[in-house]
């Protein structure tokens, strides 16, 4: 990791608190990853644009990221950051975070993190990717996958504060926020997505965790101030080198069939030593509205040497979306270079 300082950002300063005394500094970091990756079903294509089963592409490929992140200090003592991540050249991920201290964290993100409730969405454990990742059933890579998951928006606003042994987060998304600059709109409008959660550590190893929230639903036909209702509740446990996790989550979608979905994940993670770990993870997500389950399992490892890391998991699904005769399976093994 390289670091740069100087007397003080001055654009961020000039907006926070005119000091002399302001002194700031940036971090740059960055990583990249080479894997190679199997598929099996609709997204293992050999050609652009064509999703055939059977066909095998080019398995090998690489992602990079690099992210920057600048922070500084008012007056009252309370500290603002900005962090930025661009994956492959594109930005990916953008937030300014307002530290007030004993009064908590408040967060803008205007890319793609999690808010309220959907910081608690997948808390299982794993030495990899969850047993979802790579999962796709209609040849997209961006949807097919496994269903039933919670949200509460992308783009807006997180709350945090931590309490002892209690912490809690606020999440406010607008209107289903996409990405903009200051100055201008995004999102489709109708409702806003809003949801917290709350996490307790009642002992040593133990944490239980409740979230809830409502959220824009998908499919409004022509009322778009319905929203859908999101719920879910954890409990992980760490005794050693192992971590134990069960966690429940239900979803209630608002269309004219009422559709509700009822996931139930569990994970068990075994660190060998220092630098491997081992993790399994089970999924199943019973739809009100139809007899076949979904059901999926997975498994992973991650072993560490200095910088690099190498990692690998296997995923496999049955009826994904609840549809008799969906199956996929995902392969991914690589290596990841953190600088």
């Amino acid at each position: 990791m390289k670091t740069w300082k100087k007397a003080g950002l001055t654009a961020l300063a000039g907006s926070l608190v005119a000091t002399s005394a302001f002194a700031g500094a940036m971090t740059v970091s960055g990583g990249a990853n080479i894997a190679y990756t199997g598929n099996t079903g609709a997204q293992d294509s050999g050609s652009a644009g064509a999703q055939i089963n059977g066909q095998d592409g080019a398995r090998w490929g690489m992602t990079k990221t690099i992210s920057f992140a600048g922070s500084g200090e008012m007056d009252n003592g309370w500290t603002v950051s900005l962090a930025t991540t661009f994956a492959n050249a594109a930005s990916s991920a953008v937030g300014i975070t307002l530290d007030m201290g004993d009064a908590g964290t408040l967060n803008f993100e205007g890319g793609t993190s999690a808010r309220g409730i959907g910081k608690i969405a997948d808390m299982m454990p794993t030495a990899d990717e969850d047993v979802g990742n790579g999962i796709d059933v209609d040849g997209t890579t961006g949807s097919g996958g496994l269903s039933g998951a919670v949200s509460g928006g992308v783009t807006g606003f997180h709350y945090s504060k931590a309490m002892d042994m209690v912490e809690i987060g606020v999440g406010y998304a607008p209107k289903g926020g996409a990405t903009a600059t200051s100055g201008n709109v995004s999102g489709s409008g109708g409702a806003s997505s809003i949801g917290g959660f709350i996490k307790i550590d009642p002992m040593d190893g133990l944490e239980i965790g409740f979230g809830v929230g409502e959220v824009a639903a998908t499919a409004t036909g022509s009322d778009n101030s319905q929203t859908d209702d999101h719920s879910t509740a954890y409990i992980t446990y760490v005794y050693g080198p192992v971590t134990v996790g069960y966690q429940q989550s239900e979803r209630e979608t608002y269309t004219a069939a009422e559709t509700d979905d009822e996931v139930t994940r569990w994970g068990v993670l075994y660190a060998v030593n220092d630098e491997l770990s081992i993790s399994y993870q089970d999924h199943v997500n019973e739809d009100n509205k139809v007899a076949t389950d979904e059901e999926a399992s997975g498994w992973s490892a991650s072993y560490t040497v200095g910088s690099m890391t190498f990692k690998a998991h296997r995923n496999k699904a049955t009826n994904v979306t609840n549809t008799i005769a969906n199956e996929s399976e995902h392969t991914e093994v690589g290596v990841t270079f953190a600088f």
